[in-house]
């Protein structure tokens, strides 16, 4: 397939490294986004009217792509601060310090609680579920804020998704495009996965302590919806009913947890699940605890809740919409006249990048992670991985082996990249629920990513 790359996409290109250097030089990105949107808009309608337009357009676009992240953020948010006035969270918790005993075990302990959860209902609605009733466990012994959203992050939306060996919908696209059976780019990606995960979550543990210990980690806090939230006084509540609550809580969740895995709920449907539920849970908790008043009290933990969500998104909205605009939504927004014929900025940048180089087993591995990383930058690591399977189909033609590892590679590098390690609105969930900055978590993350996936890339040239 050949592809006529325009202003269009080079511009796209440009504002990308920008965004890239100026985030890892810890410097804002909103205005540059902006400008982004607004000389993209340009060149599409040729109209200033439309390009400002444009702006404010890609804002609700990015929005209503977000609102049901925001939403089960701000929601667990207000159930964990109700939680924490009235003690609850403290009888709940009580039992784990147990086994969480030191930063070390903490952080391996969440990843891999994180990494089992989000191989049966995906990393979202995992991280509400963890993030509620173990980070206070990590926090009290010492494990940073930053480090638990780390684990979390790494285990959950790294490893768990992008071998998504349970429910399969990765695999299942990649395989489709490339004509190969699911079972078999399924058993290509596992020592992909196990040498990208051991080499990424080795390396940002390593980094974190010997942060920690030159007394150089900084935890990137955001005013948060726990401990930092609000100036209500502590509660007292009778020492059974917190008992029965901290006990009832659970349960609650593992039951919510059973539901999903026996009507087949996943994404949105098991994030509303969990929703749902934890706002039960406010509201019991909150009626108990504060009486005559709760009427008034759940809607003053439900705004701190939502205050706390959109203090969160507000900064990442921006960096969203420009990077929407790599896929479905510059048509949408700017009409089908400037890519008449493209599917899309990123697969288009993806697939003139595959037909530039020449053809042997190394070029062809690095140029799957390089294809797989820059469809993963419109932050879904779902939406391009179809074009990594067709790309590995077209190199393996070529090389006459190596199909199925090269689409396991390319769909390793997809996610890790745009399903919520390193592109920062994608990584929210971890970040909000531990009320950690999503940018300093994606720059945390950078080094030990990137580490990973030259070393897993190095592995695949040798399987191919």
């Amino acid at each position: 397939m050949d592809i006529q790359l325009s202003a269009i996409h080079w511009v796209y290109v440009a504002f990308i490294a920008f965004i890239l250097a100026l985030l890892v030089k810890r410097r804002d990105t909103t205005l540059i986004c902006v400008a982004g949107i607004f000389t993209l808009g340009l060149i599409a309608t040729e109209s200033i009217g439309g390009s400002v337009s444009g702006i404010f357009n890609s804002f609700i676009y990015a929005t209503k792509e977000l609102l049901g992240t925001i939403f089960i953020i701000s929601i667990i948010v207000a159930m964990s601060r109700v939680l924490i006035i009235t003690g609850i969270n403290e009888t709940m918790i009580k039992p784990l310090t147990g086994f969480l005993r030191t930063p070390t075990l903490a952080f391996w302990g969440i990843g891999i609680i994180m990494l089992l959860t989000s191989l049966f209902f995906w990393p979202s609605p995992g991280v509400a579920l963890i993030g509620a009733v173990l980070l206070p466990v990590a926090l009290r012994v010492g494990l940073p804020a930053l480090g638990a959203a780390v684990a979390m992050n790494l285990f959950g939306h790294g490893i768990a998704l992008s071998g998504d060996y349970i429910i399969q919908g990765a695999p299942k696209l990649t395989a489709d495009a490339a004509g190969l059976p699911v079972s078999q780019v399924m058993a290509a990606s596992v020592p992909l996965v196990i040498v990208m995960g051991l080499v990424t979550t080795i390396v940002a543990f390593w980094m974190m302590r010997r942060d920690m210990k030159n007394g150089k980690w900084n935890d990137g806090l955001v005013a948060a919806g726990r401990e930092e939230a609000g100036t209500k006084a502590a509660v007292n509540l009778p020492a059974s009913v917190k008992k029965a609550l901290a006990i009832a809580i659970p349960i609650l969740f593992a039951i919510d947890v059973a539901a999903m895995f026996a009507f087949d709920l996943q994404g949105g449907d098991a994030t509303a699940l969990i929703g749902g539920t934890a706002v039960v849970i406010l509201i019991v908790a909150t009626m108990l605890a504060h009486r005559n008043k709760g009427l008034e009290e759940t809607t003053s933990y439900l705004i701190e809740g939502f205050q706390f969500g959109f203090r969160v998104f507000g900064p990442v909205i921006p960096i969203a919409a420009f990077f929407y605009l790599g896929d479905s939504a510059f048509k949408e927004l700017f009409g089908d006249g400037a890519l008449l014929g493209s599917h899309g900025i990123v697969n288009d940048l993806g697939v003139a990048l595959a037909n530039s180089v020449p053809m042997n087993g190394a070029v062809a591995s690095v140029t799957l992670t390089a294809t797989g990383a820059i469809t993963g930058l419109d932050g879904s690591g779902f939406s391009g991985i179809s074009l990594v399977g067709s790309v590995a189909h077209m190199f393996s033609v070529a090389l006459g082996s190596g199909a199925a590892t090269l689409t396991a590679l390319g769909q390793v590098a997809a996610i890790w990249v745009g399903g919520g390690t390193l592109i920062p609105w994608a990584l929210i969930p971890a970040a909000a629920i531990c009320g950690v900055s999503p940018f300093e978590l994606a720059r945390r993350n950078l080094k030990p990513v990137l580490i990973g996936l030259a070393v897993t890339t190095v592995v695949a040239i040798f399987l191919v």
